[in-house]
């Protein structure tokens, strides 16, 4: 397999899930059921935890072993990095999460369902830089990595994409644009994850002997959005029984996923 081929399919694959994701305000008549929001919330953030440990982590602190290094210096201080560059962008991006009407990050003369997209690509971008990460360490031909590994995790992104998609693109439409505009919305908060990923691989491309750190600074982002955001968002007000059973599920299934598949 020539290495275009596995970056189309990875690049693809996450972005395909928010598109389907999104279309789903064709085929619902209402906004997204509170109890079945709180699953798909839940179920992100356990399918994005078992990918930062499975597909991130313990993939660091194995490419740090083959290379004979300290195996929990790059994971821990990759980690910390990736939660203190999303903690800036999370301070600097003004965004609104879902159920809320208070804006976060820099005050700024922003419509409602700008910055309800602006939230969901915050959250797109820790996945764009995991598939792109795993994908340009797979390529360097590592044992500790493969290209099956890394499509394994761009499939389990778009587990979680679907959701996202949905849960984005239902509130636009509630708040008055057509179920086409919303659609859009939804897919376009999606781009930044290819983006992320292709500038992610070219990095990486040049940067080979700090890739444990660049694994393990995505799963730091990645933990940030689930501690930050979905977490919380899934356990707010009722039903939040069934946030932790979408969290369950989704971990094990990504878990699963990568064991089985990677």
């Amino acid at each position: 397999m020539n290495e275009t081929l596995p970056i189309i399919i990875c690049l693809s694959i996450p972005f395909l899930g928010t598109t389907l994701g999104s279309a789903m305000v064709f085929f619902m008549k209402n906004k997204v059921n509170a109890r079945l929001q709180k699953f798909l919330l839940g179920f992100a953030a356990g399918v994005m935890m078992a990918a930062a440990v499975w597909s991130l982590l313990i993939p660091s602190i194995n490419m740090t072993a083959e290379q004979g290094g300290i195996e929990w210096l790059p994971a821990c201080v990759g980690f910390l990095l990736g939660i203190g560059f999303l903690l800036i962008l999370d301070t600097i991006i003004p965004h609104l999460h879902i159920d809320s009407d208070k804006p976060e990050g820099i005050k700024a003369k922003l419509k409602k369902e700008t910055m309800l997209v602006l939230a969901v690509t915050l959250h797109n971008i820790p996945e764009g830089m995991a598939v792109g990460v795993v994908l340009a360490a797979a390529l360097t031909g590592g044992s500790w990595m493969t290209i099956p590994a890394a499509i394994t995790l761009a499939i389990g992104i778009a587990l979680q994409n679907f959701p996202e998609g949905a849960i984005i693109s239902m509130p636009l439409k509630t708040e008055g644009k057509t179920k086409l505009k919303a659609f859009i919305d939804g897919v376009l908060s999606g781009i930044v994850e290819p983006v992320a990923a292709i500038i992610t691989i070219l990095l990486t491309g040049l940067v080979t002997p700090i890739l444990p750190y660049l694994l393990s600074f995505a799963a730091g982002a990645m933990v940030y959005v689930i501690v930050e955001e979905l977490i919380p968002e899934a356990q707010n007000g009722e039903h939040t029984n069934i946030g932790t059973v979408g969290v369950a599920i989704g971990f094990a299934l990504m878990m699963v996923l990568d064991i089985a598949l990677g």
